[in-house]
Formats: C-alpha cells, structure tokens, sequence
C-alpha cells in the first residue's frame, strides 16, 4: 500500500492536525452505496465518496493525497462494543494463564512471573480455566503461596466473576471472610470477590494503569477496532480508572472510546453524577446475576453439574427503577445478565417500567443487555417488542459451546444447545452489536464475526454480513449513532485496510448457495471465514480521518 504523500479525529472531538483529503484507489471499498467500490474519497474526518476506479480520476488532482490501496480490503473499522480496557493491557503486559494446558504448568507461570516481577505490591494475573485442564481443578490458596513466596496473588477466573487469591492478599481486606461469596480453600464469588479485586486494582500505580491502557488501545488499533465500549462500574473498577481512560483517549490518537457506568440510578441526581463521570450511559456490566463457568449465573434449573441454580443481584423491580429512572432522565439503561431466571428479570422489569413511562420512550431509549446468552423465544420477543440491544460475544460459543464444552457440561446438552441464538434474535429484529468482553476473550473482530458465521449449534448462525454488520455498524446503533460503522458520504471516516484473500459471499445454511462472487448479487463480498483459513491481517486503522495504526513496512 503506498501513499502519494497523510492525515485525522472523533466525532465533536477538537482538532490536533490539519485535516487532509485523501483518495484511496485500487482496492476494494465495502460499501453498501456501491457494492463494486473500488475507491473512496475522505474529506475533514469523513467519507466524501465512494466509487469506481475509473470515477476516482476525477479526484486524483484535488486532494491533498493519493493512496495506491494495492487491491486491499477497506472496511468500516470495528466496534469492540464490551471491553474492560485496564485489565485487557494488564492481561497483555502481565501474567496471562489462558494458554496454560495444565494446572502444573500455570502455577510454573505463577512462579516464574512472581520471580520477575520484585517490585509489585499485588502480583495480577488471569485467564486460567480448570474446566480445560486435566487436573480438573482450581489451584489451592496453599499452592499459590508456595508458588509466591507468600506475596499478595489477584488470579481471576477466565469470565472473572471469580478469583483465586494468596493467603497475603485475603489479609489486605478486613473482613473479607465475613464476607458473601467466601468458601475457605475456594474460589471468590460476590461481595468478597468484589471486595478483593477492589484492593488488588487499587495497588495499581497511575503510571502501571495507563500503561495498561495504552497497550490495550495500542492493540485494538492494531486489529482494526476503531471504536471501544468500556463497561466499568464500582464492581469492576473505580472512578478513577474510568475517567483516566477516557481522559486518556480524548489527549492521544487512538481508537475512539465510550464509556459505559454500571450503578443503579434513582433519580436526576443519580444520572447527572454518572453523566460527569463522562460515561454515555448507566449500563454495561449492572450484574443481575454472574457467570455459567463460576456457577453463578441465574438459572430457572439447577446447574448439571452442581447444586444450585446461581445468584440474582437484581430482581424485576429493581430493574424497573433502573430503567424507568433512566429512561426519565434521557440516559441509556442496561445490565449484564446470562442465565435464563436473569434473563426474564430483565425483561419482567424492563416491561414494568415501559408500564410506567410508556412503550414508545422505552424502545428510544435503546437501554441494552449485555452477553443475554440463555435466551428462550419468550425473552427474545420481549427483546424486540421493547428495542433492546443484545451486547453479545459469539467467542464465547467458539470457547465454550459444541457437545463436549463447558456450556454442555454446566446445564447439559440440551440447554446448552440453546445458548446464544443469534439467528433468532435476528429473526425477531432485535439489534446485535458484538464484543469481546476482553480480557475474558482477546480482541479479534474477524475471529467473532467467523465465531458468530459457524457457531456451533447449526440454527443459531448467521451469515457472514450479518455478523460483520453486528461488529461494525451495530455498535454505532447501540450508542444511539445511525450515521456511523458504514462507509456511505456524510459517515465518520473510521475504517481499516485489510490484506485479504478472494472475497466471497458467505451464507449460514446450505440449502443456499454458501459462495458467490456473482457479480449480478450485488453483495459486497467479506474475507472467506472458513474455519483453518488465514484470517485478514490489518494494514491500517483510520479514526476520523486519522492515521492510527500503520502496520511496519506496509
């Protein structure tokens, strides 16, 4: 890809650099204004046309630069629409267990980071996941100060809805063992769980945060994710990782980021202090209940393979004063909920309060439901009926789902097998923006578009459009932005350029024809997502007009 000579922003956002027009020519444009785009203009931060290559010589003389694309891919750049961003570069910069095939060898990868790391007050770590271990079980408290020679150890579970601590970090919070959600010898769940993810984050120093933060940023630019969803919240986080970020994101180039609060409003006065922290709604990770892998998510059932049916936060009637004090006071609602029980709390509540101020303000509200991945046809009409976004991660059905997963071995095969029915929700009409939920799966757009493409249970795929529709467009559309995630004049240049192979037409059921390149279709053609084919390698990611990542030598 070569350049003639290069260019910036954000939507509102103040200007650093002169803005420059550049032509883009000799690609291939996705564009739904023109499904055979091969060329596109960008003009102050946005996209001034798209077109053909023998059009594209009328622009050649009148911008400010010329890029030779080489018959690259350029798509509107991604949307990650649920990103933890400070744990994603911890996760990236620190010790990272989900590689580790054993328990052995993640207590060798708890030694050797222990050994490297003299100066840490709390030693972070995550991503480890028994269920995929041959040992089949946690690591004990007694391993783990022996592995750290008795220093403080935060070691989240894989969907971090709970931990494995040293016995040092348990003495750092008072009272944690009075707390809910602490077993001796067992993983952290709730209020202690919360408690000592709490002291563990606050014994990072501002520089170690923004450090994180840079490298997950860094990253996602690097993946051709232009736009980030940060769900924080007083469980998660604290006040002053949230604003650091999006202080962070404002001063330096980079993907755009969103931040979302999760803490229940009340009333105006709740809503205007979650307004000043920056955050464009009181939503993203509002638990209603936990996680299928830590057995707390909310069931109607018990789990199969324990006893119990999880736990519930909230019920109906606190999500109606959730939603209704939101959607009072012109602010986005939304929850984190999983299980089937969580699911019908969301909607009983959600259609409590559309009783209260009314269906219409309800639906334009756009309030939304994170992960919603146990979902029956009942909860998935009461999704469309009130315009609730699915905020969903097709990884987690690549990492969890199929027959012999963690999903089947949680609720058994035949509840497992209706987890996460995008095709259904589609169906209904419901409104899917697609995410990561990084660091419990990495950032990798392509990876969950193909995920989502060939899930595991045949009847929840969807095509290859749809889904790549879901983790662009879809979450501008969950933000409340119609005009953006699409390359159409008038749209917010933000857009990645790809090394791809052939593009193709890629369907979800066989009973269609799965490749096309027929031109008389009029389909903008995708990356071939089959299963063991290369996925596209990003050459560059662009933010309103803004160069902000470049591969080397490219």
């Amino acid at each position: 890809m070569s350049s003639a000579s290069s260019a910036p922003d954000a939507p509102d956002a103040p200007e650093t650099t002169a803005h420059r027009t550049v032509l883009l020519r000799g690609g291939d444009v996705h564009s739904p204004a023109d499904p055979f785009a091969t060329a596109m203009v960008v003009e102050r931060g946005h996209v001034a046309w798209v077109g053909s290559e023998g059009a594209a010589d009328a622009f050649a003389s009148g911008v400010d630069e010329v890029v030779d694309l080489e018959g690259a891919l350029v798509t509107p750049a991604f949307t990650d629409a649920h990103v933890h961003t400070t744990a994603t570069g911890l996760a990236l910069t620190g010790l990272d267990l989900s590689s580790a095939r054993t328990l052995a060898e993640a207590l060798d990868a708890v030694r050797a980071h222990a050994a490297a790391r003299p100066d840490d007050r709390v030693l972070l770590g995550g991503g480890w996941d028994a269920a995929r271990w041959p040992e089949r079980r946690h690591p004990s408290p007694a391993e783990l100060d022996a592995a750290t020679g008795g220093r403080p150890l935060y070691l989240p579970r894989i969907d971090v809805h709970s931990a494995v601590v040293t016995t040092a970090l348990l003495d750092l919070v008072p009272g944690v063992r009075e707390l809910a959600g602490f077993r001796p010898g067992e993983p952290l769940t709730g209020a202690a769980h919360h408690a000592v993810r709490a002291a563990a984050h606050g014994a990072i120093t501002p520089r170690q945060r923004a450090e994180a933060q840079r490298a997950a940023l860094r990253h996602a630019a690097s993946l051709g994710i232009g736009t980030v969803h940060e769900c924080g919240g007083p469980d998660i986080s604290d006040e002053d990782d949230f604003t650091s970020l999006l202080a962070l994101a404002r001063e330096e180039s980079g993907p755009r980021v969103f931040g979302y609060w999760a803490e229940r409003v009340a009333g105006a006065k709740d809503a205007d202090r979650i307004r000043e922290l920056g955050a464009v709604g009181a939503a993203g990770d509002l638990f209603v209940d936990g996680s299928l892998g830590s057995h707390t998510a909310c069931l109607h059932a018990p789990y199969a393979d324990a006893p119990g049916t999880g736990t519930g936060h909230l019920d109906a009637a606190e999500v109606a004063d959730h939603v209704s004090a939101c959607t009072e006071a012109g602010l986005q609602a939304g929850f984190h909920a999983i299980g089937d029980a969580a699911l019908s709390a969301v909607v009983e509540g959600v259609r409590a309060a559309a009783e209260r101020v009314g269906l219409a303000r309800i639906r334009a509200a756009r309030h939304r439901v994170e992960h919603a991945e146990m979902l029956t046809p009942a909860t998935i009409a009461a999704f469309a009926e009130f315009g609730l976004t699915a905020s969903v991660q097709p990884a987690f059905d690549a990492l969890w789902g199929g027959e012999s997963g963690m999903y089947a071995e949680r609720l058994g095969a035949e509840r497992a097998a209706t987890l996460n029915p995008y095709a259904a929700l589609l169906r209904a009409g419901v409104p899917l923006a697609f995410g990561s939920d990084a660091p419990v799966t990495p950032l990798d757009p392509w990876g969950a578009v193909r995920a989502a493409a060939f899930h595991h249970t045949l009847e929840h795929r969807i095509s290859a459009r749809a889904a790549f529709t879901a983790h662009t467009r879809g979450g501008w559309r969950a933000l409340g932005r119609d005009d953006a995630g699409i390359l159409v004049p008038g749209a917010p240049a933000d857009y990645a350029v790809w090394r791809a192979e052939e593009l193709v037409v890629q369907a979800p059921d066989d009973r269609v024809a799965r490749w096309s390149t027929d031109p008389r279709s009029g389909t903008p053609g995708l990356p071939d997502l089959t299963p063991g084919v290369a996925l596209p390698v990003c050459l560059r990611t662009v933010v309103f007009g803004r160069t902000v990542f470049a591969r080397p030598n490219e």
